[in-house]
């Protein structure tokens, strides 16, 4: 059992490194300060539910319905499209000094993107639904599995937490208007390259 809860752990690990839009927003709200703990928690819970899912054996959703996938991948894409946008404008503006203040957007707000992020991106479903749900199948006991399932769910929180408050390690080189403009810019980026991906994949 132990060994099954190790290689959730470390699977989850693996898949979770890469960089992703998720990712990039939970490092940029950890270097802003804002809400880390909830959108940490968020995120963890949100892979543990899509974790649990794929174990249990709900993996078969793109069969029963062909057009999910495609219709996630346009929707993620268009999302991430937008999100980049966003930042490219505030880049261009260069205004931060509620970035670098005291205003901030709403906890209700932030924890709706991060859904967006979350939900609306097709790779999340292909990873914890698919990839760790096809790995568990490996064992045989129902208690095997759901060590697997409980290493990686614990995986997640791990990581994710590392993320968002080890992004305050950055925040003393972000205190100023050029580096938000910098950070602004290479999330933008990023987001329009992952939907690029998206679309081509």
């Amino acid at each position: 059992m132990t060994q099954a809860f190790f290689t959730g752990f470390v699977t989850l690990m693996s898949l979770i490194l890469a960089v992703g839009a998720q990712n990039v927003f939970i490092l940029r709200q950890g270097i802003l300060r804002r809400h880390v703990l909830p959108l940490c928690l968020f995120a963890a819970a949100s892979d543990a539910l899509l974790i649990w899912t794929g174990v249990i054996g709900f993996g078969v959703l793109a069969q029963i319905a062909p057009g999910f996938a495609r219709l996630m991948t346009w929707g993620g894409a268009v999302f991430l499209c937008t999100y980049g946008a966003l930042r490219f404008r505030a880049a261009y503006r260069g205004d931060y000094r509620l970035e670098l203040g005291e205003g901030r957007e709403s906890l209700k707000k932030t924890l709706l993107t991060l859904a967006g992020f979350t939900f609306l991106n097709p790779h999340v479903y292909l990873d914890t639904i698919g990839l760790i749900g096809a790995v568990s199948a490996q064992y045989d006991a129902d208690s095997l599995r759901y060590a697997f399932a409980t290493g990686a769910s614990l995986g997640s929180l791990v990581f994710f937490c590392a993320l968002g408050f080890g992004a305050r390690l950055l925040a003393p080189l972000m205190g100023s208007s050029k580096a938000w403009r910098v950070l602004d810019i290479l999330v933008g980026m990023t987001m329009w390259a992952i939907a690029a991906l998206l679309v081509c994949s």
